[in-house]
């Protein structure tokens, strides 16, 4: 019998142990950078980008260089997947020439119809529901400067149903945190994303909660975090959205509501003045460069993680060059 393909389609993807140990490979991805060469030979990695990209096509790029592998652009408005050909026909193709799939689009549902056909893992680079390789390298950064996730109080400040605030709920609640989401009214998390999070936190000493008052989620937060207030693809909304979430910026005001030594969290781009404050961002308690270089750690270890536990790579290649550091 095969061993079934696992892909990362959204965080609760991975369980808590799973989690852990994509986080303690990426640790050891990132004290010997270029030791491990799980993917030489080299294979290939597909990335189709459908979304305006920075930290994601850098990171990648350089993290499947790292481990020997190659980087395969596909640029999402040439091949018009889904449209100039279906996502199961694309799915198929990509999947006898790549050994893993990146894919940065909006729907989740293209997203899940690409992990069905393409027989190699497919991982979530970003869609309009979940941004888990973001929350990844949270995770690693926090551990860094905190220690342990488990207990860690969160505080999520804007569009509660935004991806970054999903993905903070499933994969905070997987980490056995605490995380609350503060957001205006019509733009609370998604009910059934905070029934799962729910879910997982009664099986990890966690919790999750939404709410309307941003000191209500500030109070007692280690972490705070926030986004940009006009996702990608909405930017006529930008005025508007200025206006309603205005009283959930992190400023200064906001950041010392929580504790003394909080640290800040942006997964980037940030609009200085808008929803993070320049003295925040740039200031001693933000952690937002280690967040973005964490990004081609825990991006490496997630993907071999992936075709590890698909069968398309041994175990022992994974750690090799990092074996006493995991």
């Amino acid at each position: 019998m095969s061993t079934p393909v696992r892909h990362l389609l959204r965080d609760d993807d991975l369980s808590p142990a799973e989690q852990a140990e994509v986080l303690a490979l990426a640790a050891a991805y990132k004290k010997a950078p270029y030791d491990a060469k799980p993917l030489a030979g080299p294979r290939t990695v597909a990335m189709i980008f459908d979304k305006q990209t920075l930290r994601t096509q850098a990171s990648f790029t350089a993290g499947i260089a790292e481990l020997g592998g190659q980087p395969l652009q596909v640029d999402g408005t040439l091949a018009r997947i889904g449209v100039r050909e279906s996502i199961a026909d694309v799915a198929r193709v990509l999947g006898r020439q790549a050994s893993a799939i990146v894919w940065r689009t909006y729907e989740q549902a293209k997203l899940a119809e690409m992990a069905q056909w393409a027989g190699v893992p497919v991982v979530n680079a970003l869609t309009d529901e979940f941004h888990p390789c973001q929350l990844l390298a949270d995770l690693q950064t926090l551990a860094e400067h905190r220690g342990p996730l488990a207990g860690t109080r969160v505080a999520f400040l804007g569009d509660g149903a935004c991806n970054v605030a999903h993905s903070w709920l499933l994969a905070g609640a997987t980490a056995g945190m605490h995380v609350h989401v503060a957001a205006p009214e019509g733009f609370l998390p998604d009910p059934t994303v905070l029934a799962r999070a729910t879910e997982i936190a009664a099986t990890t000493g966690g919790s999750v909660a939404a709410t309307t008052d941003p000191a209500e989620a500030l109070a007692g937060a280690d972490v705070v975090v926030t986004d940009t207030w006009v996702s990608m693809g909405r930017e006529e909304q930008a005025r508007d959205r200025e206006v309603v979430f205005g009283p959930y910026a992190l400023d200064e005001h906001a950041v010392a509501q929580a504790k003394p030594d909080a640290h800040v969290l942006h997964c980037l781009p940030a609009y200085r003045g808008k929803e993070i404050a320049a003295s925040v961002i740039d200031g001693p308690r933000s952690l937002v460069w280690d967040e973005a270089e964490n990004r081609r750690h825990a991006q490496k270890a997630v993907l071999a993680f992936l075709m590890a536990r698909s069968g398309l790579l041994a175990s022992d290649d994974v750690r090799a060059g990092v074996g006493a550091a995991v």
